[in-house]
């Protein structure tokens, strides 16, 4: 019974001591495989980094290599690359035009520049006025009954023309220069009439006939410095323009930069001394019987900003023939622009352009071939109007 009890409780204390040891040896066992193994990973981690590298290396030494691997990322940085610079083209555009609008505002207009661009901008705290587009229509000394039809018919007057610069953001004026004799009595007749209407816009520039090329040049770049605007029209003053239609056909070009809009010809060079529309330079268009190089006829066209801001910045390198609209046509038939051919700002006056209002389907400008505009004019205009016109009130109603 004695032994029985000692043999068990010998065995019990054993037991404990042993299980003790086992302990505390399981635990440094434990440390010691924790560490080796830790060791391991950050070995294992240096060799994959140490490959990575080198595989790095190797691909940049070698870019051809898993070319297929790398085709769609390459494909998606060029074109990413290509779009950063059609932006920063574009913008590198529009501050050019922007320089160049400033440098024609700063005209001291003594090489014919515009007397206009001394009285406005000149203040250079206020900005131009943002606007859609400006018409200038172009008139005489002597066409003052032409200049009453037309404000009896298409143009607003007064109160009515502020609201269209207002609310449409349509500048429109009859553009003039001056005499040969500055302060004469046909420059008082102007002034007198521009007391009464408010609708001109004066030129630094001598009328005359044979000096169309050069006033079609300065009233370009004196618009361009007084206003900014989308597009710029000239028109004659024997013309009937539907101001709706216009804005609409204008409209579907706004986005673009560099827009010539018109009926677009192109004639036969006149040779012969005495006819009219003598092309005194005819020997620079090739051969006699050649014809004239795609241009607007200049009854009425429209060109975009940029094309505007081109003539006043270049006006003292661009070459004027006798013809006003061959001029201009010259002056862009190097440049990247879009000639756009639009007949309806050339349609006959009645029948041709009374079908298609009725029809459903207005002009934007009609005249008379055979007269360079309608004929007779002055008798006439108010009879196209109420045959071939959109309809009073039709500019307030339509959106751009």
């Amino acid at each position: 019974m004695g032994m029985g009890r000692y043999q068990k409780s010998a065995t019990s204390g054993v037991s404990a001591r042993w299980v003790f040891v086992l302990c505390i040896s399981s635990f440094v066992l434990g440390v010691l495989v924790v560490n080796r193994l830790l060791a391991t990973s950050e070995t294992v981690d240096g060799i994959e980094r140490v490959s990575s590298e080198k595989n790095d290396q190797t691909s940049s030494l070698h870019p051809l290599i898993d070319c297929e691997s790398k085709e769609g990322d390459i494909l998606s940085r060029v074109t990413h690359t290509h779009d950063v610079i059609k932006t920063l083209d574009k913008t590198i555009s529009s501050l050019e035009v922007e320089l160049s609008t400033a440098r024609a505002a700063r005209s001291d207009g003594g090489d014919g520049s515009p007397t206009v661009a001394k009285s406005v901008a000149y203040d250079h705290s206020k900005e131009r006025p943002r606007m859609f587009f400006v018409m200038g229509i172009m008139t005489a000394f002597s066409s003052r009954k032409r200049r009453d039809s037309i404000r009896g018919t298409w143009l607003p007057k007064g109160d009515e023309l502020k609201r269209l610069e207002i609310e449409k953001g349509i500048i429109m004026r009859f553009v003039i220069g001056h005499s040969s004799s500055p302060g004469g009595v046909l420059d008082h007749t102007i002034e007198a009439e521009e007391e009464q209407h408010k609708d001109f816009f004066r030129l630094n520039h001598i009328e005359g006939y044979h000096e169309l090329s050069s006033k079609t040049q300065i009233y370009f770049s004196s618009a361009v410095a007084k206003w900014d605007a989308d597009f710029y029209i000239k028109v004659d003053d024997d013309v009937h323009v539907n101001l709706g239609m216009v804005g609409s056909t204008l409209a579907r070009h706004r986005s673009k930069q560099r827009v010539y809009i018109g009926c677009m010809k192109s004639g036969p060079v006149l040779a012969q001394k005495g006819v009219k529309y003598h092309e005194p330079e005819y020997w620079k268009f090739g051969e006699e019987g050649n014809k004239y190089f795609r241009h607007a006829t200049g009854q009425i066209y429209a060109i975009s900003k940029d094309l505007a801001t081109y003539i006043s910045v270049n006006k003292q390198l661009l070459h004027k023939y006798a013809n006003e609209d061959v001029s201009l046509g010259s002056w862009f038939i190097g440049l990247d622009v879009e000639h756009i051919d639009d007949r309806s700002l050339c349609c006959g006056t009645p029948l041709d352009c009374e079908w298609k209002g009725q029809a459903g389907n207005p002009c934007a400008a009609s005249f008379d071939w055979s007269c360079s505009g309608i004929c007779k004019s002055v008798d006439r205009m108010l009879e196209i109007h109420q045959r071939c016109g959109e309809g009073e009130g039709t500019i307030w109603h339509t959106s751009f």
